[in-house]
């Protein structure tokens, strides 16, 4: 077994960049049942290295649900690009949360009385013939910015434990994250060799019922899990071999677009973490490793680099 320099204990938050805070959270709480446990404004140097964006005064909620926390950004002195449009889920800066629901048909109600936007035409069931997956459904849709979102329920037998204990409430939790990536084999040297993230299920999803759940036409999508070593949640990517036309992500991206997401990894030591990953040839979105004085971020350094394709990872210390 090869040993890693790195290694993730757990997804700390899932965040992304809003252009409205108010708008964001009232969707997250009144539709999808969040919580908001934290708000700070944050600003100054140190903020301004970890993020890679001068003078970004900025506005952070932390949103809660079950045991899994999203975090949302807005820049209070730079608006930026918004998620374009059209785009499609093979694009490589597509990338989502999967929020596991108890009842499927009750949370599409839910989307449906709030005229949620959606990318799949109605909740899919994952077909027999996908051994691995067979009965889950899936519905993919969007906030107010347009960031993809999924609702995802298991049958016996499937997804983690946690999510088949007795909960009480429609929207129990975050299970993953899932990332359209270029090239399997190279994400997983990223996040497997260097990050010592572990191999989970691996399926290759194909036929009508993935093209009405991703609105894509003929897909065919090598779907590969990795664990960190406290899961769920965990990370998903989505190789779409079909099609195979997948924008990558703009060359001059900044944190400030809407677009921007970043994974948030819990590592021992965020110092020894940067110098592997430089030694790697990783690309560094922050100046240095950052000491964060405002506690209600929930860690005391971190820096952000980017994985193969451009997706935001912030790798950060307790």
């Amino acid at each position: 077994m090869t040993t890693t320099a790195v290694k993730v204990r757990e997804i700390a938050t899932f965040g992304f960049t809003v252009s409205d805070m108010a708008r964001a959270v009232h969707f997250y709480e009144e539709v999808l049942g969040f919580e908001k446990i934290a708000e700070t404004e944050i600003a100054g140097d140190a903020y301004d290295a970890l993020s890679g964006v001068a003078a970004s005064g900025a506005r952070i909620a932390h949103l809660r649900l079950g045991e899994q926390i999203v975090e949302m950004t807005e820049y209070l002195s730079h608006r930026g690009r918004p998620i374009p449009v059209p785009w499609r889920g093979n694009d490589l800066w597509f990338q989502h949360v999967a929020i596991v629901v108890s009842d499927m048909e009750k949370a599409y109600e839910q989307l449906r009385r709030h005229r949620v936007g959606q990318i799949s035409l109605e909740p899919q069931t994952i077909p027999e013939t996908n051994v691995a997956a067979a009965g889950i459904m899936a519905l993919k849709f969007c906030d107010p910015d347009g960031h993809a979102l999924e609702l995802i329920w298991f049958p016996a037998g499937k997804g983690s434990e946690r999510w088949r204990r007795p909960a009480g409430r429609l929207f129990r939790g975050i299970d993953h994250t899932a990332i359209s990536v270029s090239n399997t084999e190279q994400s997983l040297a990223f996040y497997r060799d260097l990050l010592g993230l572990t191999l989970g299920g691996a399926t290759v999803n194909t036929g009508i019922v993935q093209e009405r759940l991703d609105g894509v036409i003929n897909p065919r999508v090598r779907v590969t899990a990795v664990m960190p070593e406290k899961s769920p949640p965990f990370v998903e990517f989505l190789h779409y071999e079909v099609p195979s036309d997948a924008r990558p992500i703009p060359g001059d991206t900044t944190a400030v677009d809407l677009w921007h997401w970043q994974t948030s990894l819990v590592v021992d030591d965020v110092a020894a973490a940067a110098k592997a990953l430089r030694a790697a040839g990783v690309r560094f979105v922050s100046s240095d490793v950052v000491d964060v004085p405002n506690k209600a971020l929930g860690f005391a350094r971190a820096v952000m680099v980017t994985d193969p394709d451009g997706h935001a990872v912030r790798l950060v210390q307790r």
